[in-house]
């Protein structure tokens, strides 16, 4: 098996150098869960950051215990960071790819009440999909990029705050509806929670539609 490659600031870099200001790297995290929330988190970053935080990577190549304590090394390294979500409810109502542009909406709203510009940024966003623009009232801009959450720190960033954000949304609602194993299975359709649909039934907290035809 290959070795995992750690992120870089290459491509980061090469927008700066194409006379970018600054670049808001962007991830989603939820996206297949049967439960919660979706989530968008967003990192702002300059040529003035430095290096990333060692041993940064995508959310999902790292264990829960590595991604908490690198999120707040993260955040601190970044300008500006921000979470957006989006409820199941929303989820269910909206569809998939509107409820991230909703959530990923919220995110820039953040940003830029914590003093980004976004009219200065280029989003780097994950996948190759622009969910984002369709949410906004006006554009901004977006640049796509398959892996970007495994090859672009600062999307890796954004993959881990918001990673660590809707966990510990999971872990708390797991305290409140007991029975589901959400602390453990964060929402996603592990066995033990789909036993525990058919054994308990759907909660408010289950994205209803998802349930009936499972993503």
């Amino acid at each position: 098996m290959a070795p995992v490659a750690d992120p870089t600031m290459a491509v980061e870099t090469a927008l700066h150098q194409s006379g970018v200001r600054y670049v808001i790297g962007c991830d989603e995290v939820g996206r297949g869960a049967l439960a919660g929330p979706v989530a968008v988190g967003a990192c702002v970053v300059d040529p003035s950051v430095g290096e990333h935080p060692v041993g940064l990577r995508d959310s999902k190549l790292l264990s829960e215990k590595r991604r908490e304590s690198l999120a707040p090394l993260a955040e601190a390294w970044v300008l500006f960071a921000a979470v957006g979500l989006a409820s199941n409810d929303e989820v269910d109502t909206l569809g998939l790819s509107a409820a991230l542009g909703l959530a990923g909406r919220r995110a820039l709203m953040q940003l830029h009440e914590r003093g980004a510009s976004i009219r200065q940024s280029l989003v780097l966003l994950d996948g190759s999909f622009d969910w984002l623009n369709p949410a906004l009232g006006s554009p901004v801009r977006v640049t796509t990029r398959v892996k970007a959450d495994r090859d672009c720190a600062s999307v890796a960033a954004a993959s881990v705050v918001a990673k660590v954000h809707r966990d510990r949304l999971m872990i708390e609602a797991d305290a409140h509806l007991p029975g589901y194993g959400w602390a453990s299975n964060k929402g996603y359709g592990s066995e033990a929670h789909l036993a525990a649909i058919t054994e308990l039934g759907p909660t408010d907290f289950h994205r209803r539609t998802w349930l009936k035809e499972p993503r």
